[in-house]
């Protein structure tokens, strides 16, 4: 029996990397190498990726942190723009949201970068911004971000978001 291994590497922004490895066997006869292979599913496009975002933003405008979790992957990372707290589990990132839907954020993409890796996994990192509303008074977050889509059952989620106060002033 021998071992079949394909590994990929992709380099996204700050260093990120993702790798995934996949393993499985062959008896190596003539019947399974002959075998022929399904099509690959197609990627997606960058604008089917920039469209997560507006359906993560839809979710903020609900209110309901609830939905904004469900576009999480089960096994999500979380480094949110106004909390310490690295959140790894759903519940950790409902509580961040429950907090932070207090102050009505809407976000909008000033600069974005996307890279599609494979049909499954794809990356938008760039710039963005969040006006707040707390105690009636408006004020604006200016932040850097990292998605990191997964394609779940035919849905995309988050797999990874990294969200930072812009250093620079």
């Amino acid at each position: 029996m021998r071992n079949k291994v394909r590994s990929r590497v992709g380099v996204v922004a700050g260093g990120l990397a993702a790798t995934v490895v996949l393993v499985g066997c062959s008896t190596g006869n003539a019947e399974n190498q002959a075998a022929p292979q399904a099509p690959s599913p197609q990627a997606p496009s960058p604008q089917d990726i920039a469209k997560q975002f507006d359906t993560w933003n839809a979710a903020l405008a609900t209110g309901d942190p609830n939905k904004v979790a469900d576009l999480y992957a089960p096994d999500a990372v979380l480094l949110p723009t106004v909390s310490n707290n690295v959140r790894t589990s759903r519940a950790e990132i409902v509580d961040y949201f429950q907090t932070f839907l207090q102050s009505k954020p809407v976000g909008t993409i000033d600069e974005q970068v996307i890279k599609v890796i494979d049909p499954d996994t794809a990356v938008n990192t760039g710039v963005y911004h969040f006006n707040l509303t707390k105690d009636g008074k408006q004020q604006r977050v200016d932040a850097r971000y990292t998605y990191v889509y997964e394609l779940v059952n035919g849905k995309w989620l988050i797999l990874n978001h990294h969200s930072s106060a812009m250093p620079e002033g």
